[in-house]
């Protein structure tokens, strides 16, 4: 079967428009049409369309103009894009490629050769569009569009943020009292939940060991209030679970109480592992102590505790607990705790 899509023809030249059109609608695409630049790029911000059939000399806007403007527009710029012209030089087609069109075809265009130059853009974007799927699967939203923009590579740099660790309470006690398939829709509406409260403040979970989780919220995306955009996803994760807990109450199934543990400070942030196995994540000291954190809330009594500098990133209308320096394994001095009420 072959990719039917919706086009865009480009031309100021009206017969071209016509002649174009009907080439393609042979093979069950539907068209629109734009008689110069300008009005191209206002049909393209409006419309969603699968590939664009674009003219190089017209008034308002040339080709050129139009095909720059789609490159550095991150939605236009995964619009295939193929350059129809009379202009029969390399140089033309040179300049065409490089700034980022599909194909090149010269007037008058050959019916039979722009059918399939066609359909085989139209197939490639597919692939495309099921290759960016695929990695918003497996990615975050933030991941998947860092990975999309600038290509994959193994290393990282240094950036300031926040970092979460999340936890199920007696999590081997539920399981010992369940089956199988009701602790993995557990963790799934868990998930769902715990997913929704962190993305929506910016944040990025970056790993899930069983009932565990880790977030970080400053990277890939900065964030200059990093710091309160982790308190309030905590806040809010806090705030979901007790309604799923409910709901759980009334089906007569185990609750779930969570602890979570942030801090903030700088932190190596990046793609590590191996070119065929990576993931993206943060490491340094940073990370430690959050996960230290998550793990002294079974201690302190407290849902939701946070380091010093978490705090000073915080508004007053978030009240804390002061609950004094703690002395964390592995840190040679002892850290200021809040718990978050």
């Amino acid at each position: 079967m072959k990719t039917t899509g919706r086009l865009l023809i480009v031309d100021d030249n009206k017969v071209n428009r016509i002649l174009l059109s009907r080439g393609v609608e042979h093979d069950g695409h539907s068209v629109e049409t734009a008689e110069n630049g300008r009005q191209a790029l206002e049909m393209l911000k409006r419309g969603a369309y699968d590939l664009v059939l674009l003219d190089i000399e017209m008034p308002e806007l040339n080709g050129y103009q139009v095909l720059e403007a789609c490159l550095q527009d991150n939605e236009l710029r995964n619009i295939p894009i193929i350059m129809t012209s009379s202009l029969d030089e390399i140089d033309s087609v040179v300049k065409c490629v490089e700034l980022g069109a599909e194909d090149y075809l010269n007037k008058p265009v050959n019916p039979i050769l722009l059918r399939a130059r066609v359909n085989a853009s139209l197939e490639k974007k597919r692939l495309r569009d099921e290759q960016r799927k695929f990695i918003r699967t497996f990615a975050t939203k933030e991941v998947a569009d860092e990975l999309l923009k600038t290509g994959f590579s193994l290393g990282g740099k240094f950036v300031n943020a926040s970092v979460m660790f999340a936890d199920i309470r007696s999590f081997t006690t539920i399981t010992e009292s369940r089956s199988p398939a009701e602790i993995i829709d557990m963790l799934n509406d868990y998930y769902a939940l715990m997913f929704d409260a962190i993305t929506g403040n910016g944040g990025s979970v970056n790993q899930m060991i069983g009932d565990g989780l880790m977030a970080i919220f400053g990277a890939p995306v900065h964030y200059e209030d990093h710091c309160r955009r982790a308190v309030n996803a905590a806040l809010e994760m806090l705030e979901l679970l007790d309604g799923l807990n409910q709901n759980r109450a009334a089906q007569d199934k185990p609750q779930i109480k969570i602890g979570i543990g942030i801090a903030s400070g700088q932190v190596v942030a990046g793609f590590t592992g191996t070119q065929h196995r990576a993931t993206y994540t943060c490491v340094g000291d940073t990370v430690n102590l959050a996960s230290r954190i998550e793990v002294y809330t079974k201690e302190a009594l407290h849902p939701l505790l946070i380091d010093n500098y978490t705090r000073e990133g915080l508004s007053d209308d978030i009240k804390v607990k002061d609950l004094g320096v703690v002395n964390f394994k592995g840190k040679n001095q002892a850290i200021k705790i809040f718990a978050v009420l």
